[in-house]
């Protein structure tokens, strides 16, 4: 069964940003699968953390999306803190960038979710067309 944590502090510091889940921290080394999907029932993007025989869904609900628009911007891999463990989201970009591609205009994600996706990334997308 999987795991499911949600990103509950964004932390913006200059070109830094930070993603922090305030849950108890696994016991498990952890490892960015560099892989995202979406939850479009709950509005969220969520990010794979392997921890070697299983997956872990981070989700990131649309009050994280402001930060995760600011990610996009300053290009720097944005870093996860869990307890201790501290990681950068590989992929996180490109993942992301590719997810949004795929909701404009698409209402197979719903038309809320798709709605909500284009008017936080009108930016991203913009400069990609």
């Amino acid at each position: 069964m999987h795991k499911f944590v949600a990103v509950k502090r964004t932390e913006i510091t200059g070109n830094e940003i930070e993603f922090t889940i305030e849950e108890t921290e696994p016991t498990e080394a952890l490892e960015a699968s560099g892989q995202m999907l979406t939850d479009s029932d709950n509005q969220a993007f969520v990010y794979l953390l392997d921890t070697g025989t299983d997956y872990i869904y981070v989700q990131f609900s649309i009050h994280t999306w402001p930060a995760m628009t600011k990610a996009l911007e300053v290009k720097n891999v944005p870093l996860l803190k869990w307890g201790k463990q501290i990681m950068p989201l590989s992929e996180f970009h490109e993942e992301l960038l590719m997810l949004v591609d795929n909701i404009e205009g698409n209402d197979n994600y719903g038309e809320e979710f798709r709605t909500a996706v284009e008017q936080t990334f009108h930016e991203a997308l913009a400069s990609r067309s």
